[in-house]
C-alpha cells in the first residue's frame, strides 16, 4: 500500500510540475512579449516563397546560383512528407504553431544537460525562423518567431504551411527545398522518392553538414535509420516496411548536371562570403548584401571557351589567380561535390614548394648542384621513379624539370621535415601530424589541399618569395553601400627574392623541355609544373600549376570518387592550361620574369662537375669546351676554381707490337698533349689530344732498325710554357714480327 502510494505521490507530482512549466511558460511569454522590444518583422508572403533565395541582392556575374526548384504538396508522397512530420513536428496538425508542452520538455531537458542543445520549434515555427528572422540565438528572436508562427498559423492552412516549409528547408549541398534535394542527391523528381530516400532527406535537414549523405554516409544513414523508428512509430510504415528499409544501404546517385551550380564562380564567392561574415546564405540574400568580386568576365568567358575546345571525361576545376593581387579572376569547375570543399592528393606540384624552394633558401642546393639518382630507402621509404630507371648523377634544374623522384625525396631529406613543416604553414599549407614522412617530397599525403589553396600557395614564385592568399571576394557592402567586410590579404614572406627567381627558372625550363612541354611555343614566358597522382592501376589526379607575371593557373583532373582517368599532367592539364593563355593573351604579352639582384649568371667548371661532383667556377683558363653558364643566389655562389697542379703527373709507356709503336697515356680534359717523336735529332708531332679525359692509346709505324724516341708536350692555359714528359726510345728489328719489345 505505501509502495502504491509513493507511486501515485510522484505521478502526482510530476503531473504538477508539467502543469506549472505550461502556466509559467504561458505567463512569461506574455510578460516577455509585452517588456521586450521586439522586431517589427512582418509576415509576407514573398518571404514565404523561394524567390528569396534568388540572390539577386548580390554583385556578381553569375545569378540564380542557387538550387531551387518548387513543388506543390500534392506532388510530394504521403509518406515523404510524413517522415518530415514524425521527425520534426509530431503534433503538427494539433498545435498552433506553438507546442507549449514540448518547449516545456526541452526546457527540462536543457536544465538538466546544463546546455541549449534541444530546441523546440515547431514546423511552423522553423519556417519563420528560415524566411524572417537571423539564426542569432537570442530571447528577443525567439519571442518574435513564436509571435510571427502564431500569427502565420492564422493566415495560412496548415497544408500551406507544410508546403512552404518544404520549399525552403536547406538539404545541404546548396539544395534548397524537397525537390532539389530529390535532384541532386537521387537524381530524381520528389514524387518518384522511395521512403528510404525520403526518411533520408528528412534526416538531413536537422544539420546538413553533420548528417550529410555525401561527406558523412555513416551518420547520415544512421539519422534515416532513427526517422524510419518514428515512423513505424507514428504507424506510417508498417513493421515489415520499417525492417526492409533499415537493411537497405544507403545508396545516392548525386546529380553532377549545371542545374546544381555548385562550383560556379558565384557559389565559390558566396561560400566565402558566408565564411567571412558568419552567415549562411539564407541569412546573406535576406539582408541584402553586395558581394563585389574580383571576378573578371573576359577571363570568365575566355576561360569557358577553352575548356568546352576539351572532352574531358572526368571531374576537373580550372582557377585563375591574379599573380599580383591574389584575386580569383576566373574559376569553373565540373563535379558533383564543390571540389574547393575537398582535398585531394597533388603529385609533384608539391616538389617546388615543399623541396627544391626550401632547399634553395636555406642555401642546401643550387640550379646547378648534382644529386646521385639512384634506389634508395630512407625513413622506411623506397621511392621509385615514373620511369623505372635511374640516370646517376643529375643537377638540380634536371631533377625538378623532369621530375624524378628520387632527387627530390634526397632533397628533402637535406633539408629535413620539421623545416619544410614551416615552409609549408607560411603558405597556408599545413601538414597533418602524419604527413611527417619523405613521400611528402612527392605529393604523397594524409589528406592533401584543395585547388584553390594549392594554386594559391604558387604566388610565392610570382611573388618574389611573398605568399599571397587568394581569394573570390574584394569586399561586402550593406544594402545601402557601406562597406562592412574588405579581403585583408596579410602577405607573408616565405623565401628570399633569389630563391623564387631561380625556382620560376627551373620551371620555365620545365615548360619549354620538361614534363610541362606542351606550353613550349608559347610566345611568351611561362613557368610551370605538373604532377600526377595514381597506382599500378592507373591515375586519379593530374594537376598543371602555371604562371606568368600576371596570372597563376591551376588546372585539375580527377575523379571524387577515384575513379581512374585518362590523362597525366602533362598531357590534358597542361594542353588546357595552353589553350587558355592563348586566348587571354591574344592582344597583349606578359612581361618577362625580371631577375633580382641577388641572382648572378656564373660560368662553372662542367668537367669537374660532370667526373668529380664538385661544384666550381671556371677560370680564365677552362676550356670553352667545359664552361657552362647557371644561375646562382649571391647567397650561395659555386667555389673558385681548384688549383692547377703542375708540372702534371703523366705515365708514358710504349712497346712494338705487329711492327707498329702503341704509346698510352692518361690524358686529362683541361689539358692539350702533343705526342711527339725524335728521328735523328728532328721532332715530329704524330698526334694532339685535346678535350680528352682518361686513357689514350696511339699507334705508329716504325722504321726498321732506327731508334725512335717519343714523349709528350702538354699544355696548359694556365702556363707559359708546355711541360715536357720524360721520354721513352723504342726500335724495329729487322721488320720480322716479334713480340712486345719494351725499351
Amino acid at each position: 500500500m505505501k509502495k502504491f502510494l509513493r507511486i501515485g505521490f510522484k505521478v502526482a507530482l510530476l503531473f504538477s510540475l508539467t502543469i506549472f512549466c505550461v502556466l509559467s511558460g504561458f505567463v512569461g511569454f506574455v510578460f516577455l512579449t509585452s517588456h521586450i522590444e521586439l522586431n517589427t518583422a512582418k509576415i509576407t508572403e514573398s518571404s514565404l516563397k523561394i524567390d528569396v533565395f534568388n540572390q539577386q541582392g548580390l554583385l556578381l556575374q553569375d545569378h540564380n546560383q542557387l538550387s531551387t526548384t518548387p513543388t506543390t504538396l500534392q506532388n510530394i508522397p504521403k509518406h515523404v512528407s510524413a517522415a518530415f512530420l514524425s521527425i520534426e513536428d509530431k503534433k503538427f496538425f494539433s498545435h498552433h504553431g506553438v507546442s507549449t508542452i514540448r518547449m516545456c520538455k526541452a526546457v527540462l531537458n536543457n536544465l538538466k544537460s546544463h546546455s541549449f542543445k534541444e530546441g523546440a520549434s515547431t514546423i511552423t515555427q522553423q519556417l519563420i525562423k528560415n524566411t524572417h528572422l537571423s539564426s542569432e540565438k537570442n530571447l528577443s528572436r525567439k519571442i518574435n518567431e513564436i509571435k510571427l508562427a502564431v500569427q502565420l498559423e492564422k493566415e495560412m492552412t496548415k497544408d500551406e504551411i507544410l508546403e512552404n516549409y518544404l520549399n525552403v528547408i536547406y538539404f545541404g549541398s546548396n539544395c534548397y527545398g524537397i525537390e532539389s534535394a530529390s535532384q541532386y542527391y537521387f537524381s530524381k523528381p520528389v514524387q518518384k522518392l522511395s521512403i528510404s530516400e525520403g526518411a533520408c532527406l528528412a534526416g538531413i535537414i536537422k544539420s546538413p553538414n553533420y548528417y550529410s549523405p555525401i561527406s558523412h554516409p555513416n551518420r547520415a544513414e544512421s539519422r534515416r535509420n532513427l526517422v524510419l523508428r518514428e515512423m513505424k512509430n507514428d504507424g506510417i510504415i508498417s513493421d515489415k516496411e520499417y525492417y526492409e528499409n533499415i537493411s537497405k544501404p544507403l545508396v545516392l546517385n548525386v546529380n553532377s548536371t549545371p542545374k546544381n551550380k555548385l562550383n560556379s564562380y558565384s557559389q565559390s564567392a558566396i561560400d566565402e562570403a558566408c565564411e567571412c561574415l558568419g552567415l549562411n546564405q539564407r541569412q546573406l540574400a535576406l539582408g541584402g548584401y553586395k558581394i563585389y568580386t574580383h571576378q573578371n568576365l573576359d577571363k570568365q568567358i575566355k576561360l569557358q571557351k577553352s575548356i568546352s575546345e576539351f572532352e574531358i571525361n572526368s571531374d576537373f576545376g580550372v582557377i585563375d589567380i591574379n599573380a599580383k593581387t591574389g584575386g580569383i579572376e576566373a574559376f569553373i569547375a565540373k563535379s558533383p561535390y564543390k571540389i574547393l570543399n575537398h582535398k585531394r592528393q597533388i603529385g609533384s606540384i608539391a616538389k617546388p614548394l615543399f623541396v627544391y624552394a626550401p632547399a634553395f633558401n636555406e642555401n642546401i642546393l643550387t640550379p646547378a648542384s648534382v644529386i646521385l639518382d639512384e634506389p634508395i630507402t630512407i625513413g622506411g621509404f623506397s621511392p621509385k621513379n615514373v620511369s623505372g630507371t635511374y640516370q646517376g648523377y643529375v643537377d638540380t634544374r634536371k631533377a625538378l624539370s623532369k621530375s624524378l623522384n628520387i632527387p627530390a625525396v634526397k632533397a628533402a631529406s637535406y633539408v629535413g621535415l620539421n623545416k619544410i613543416s614551416s615552409y609549408a604553414n607560411k603558405m597556408n599549407l599545413p601538414l597533418d601530424e602524419k604527413d611527417y614522412t619523405y613521400s611528402l617530397a612527392l605529393g604523397g599525403l594524409t589528406y592533401g589541399y584543395n585547388l584553390k589553396d594549392l594554386t594559391s600557395a604558387y604566388s610565392v614564385f610570382t611573388g618574389s618569395g611573398v605568399f599571397t592568399p587568394a581569394s573570390f571576394i574584394d569586399y561586402i557592402t550593406t544594402s545601402d553601400g557601406k562597406i562592412i567586410y574588405k579581403t585583408q590579404k596579410n602577405p607573408q614572406k616565405v623565401f628570399r627574392d633569389d630563391t623564387s627567381y631561380l625556382i620560376t627558372d627551373i620551371l620555365k625550363t620545365c615548360a619549354k623541355s620538361g614534363t610541362a612541354k606542351k606550353l613550349a611555343d608559347l610566345p611568351f614566358e611561362v613557368a610551370a609544373k605538373t604532377g600526377t597522382v595514381g597506382t599500378s592501376k592507373g591515375n586519379t589526379d593530374a594537376y598543371n600549376v602555371s604562371f606568368t607575371t600576371e596570372d597563376i593557373v591551376g588546372v585539375w583532373m580527377g575523379n571524387m570518387d577515384n575513379k581512374l582517368i585518362k590523362t597525366a599532367g602533362g598531357n590534358q592539364p597542361t594542353a588546357l592550361a595552353k589553350e587558355y593563355y592563348k586566348k587571354i593573351y591574344l592582344s597583349h604579352t606578359p612581361k618577362p620574369f625580371v631577375k633580382p639582384s641577388s641572382v648572378e649568371k656564373v660560368d662553372i667548371n662542367q668537367f669537374e662537375l660532370e667526373n668529380n661532383h664538385i661544384l666550381v667556377k671556371a677560370s680564365e683558363y677552362t676550356s670553352p669546351l667545359h664552361i657552362k653558364t647557371e644561375l646562382f643566389s649571391r647567397f650561395n655562389l659555386p667555389k673558385n676554381p681548384l688549383f692547377v697542379v703542375w708540372p702534371p703527373s703523366v705515365n708514358l709507356i710504349g712497346y712494338v707490337e705487329n711492327n707498329k709503336a702503341v704509346l698510352k697515356f692518361t690524358a686529362s680534359i683541361e689539358n692539350t698533349y702533343n705526342l711527339c717523336k725524335t728521328i735523328a735529332d728532328k721532332k715530329i708531332i704524330v698526334k694532339t689530344i685535346t678535350g680528352k679525359n682518361g686513357q689514350i692509346e696511339i699507334t705508329d709505324s716504325l722504321e726498321s732498325g732506327k731508334k725512335t724516341e717519343y714523349f709528350l708536350e702538354i699544355y696548359h692555359p694556365s702556363q707559359k710554357e708546355p711541360y715536357k714528359s720524360s721520354s721513352i726510345s723504342l726500335i724495329l728489328k729487322n721488320d720480322a714480327p716479334s713480340p712486345k719489345w719494351y725499351i
